[in-house]
């Protein structure tokens, strides 16, 4: 997945483009002025790690995983 774009109309969020998100899904959202270069660049490597993972079936479901992490408190 790529990043997707918006825009803020009426104090909401907007996105210009489809997505292929299922209904419901949570995003966190950074305004795009707060990274500077390297920021940005960290977190691109990351959503490419992030992708790749997600492609070779690396993944775990998220309420088992959020379960996890409550467990280990």
């Amino acid at each position: 997945m790529q990043a997707l774009r918006a825009r803020v109309r009426n104090g909401r969020l907007v996105l210009d483009e489809p997505t292929n998100l299922p209904e419901g899904a949570e995003v966190e959202l950074m305004p795009a002025d707060d990274m500077d270069d390297e920021e940005r660049a960290e977190l691109n490597r990351s959503l490419d790690e992030g992708i790749e993972q997600a492609r070779a079936g690396n993944t775990i479901d998220g309420p088992a995983f959020f379960a996890s992490l409550r467990a280990n408190r």
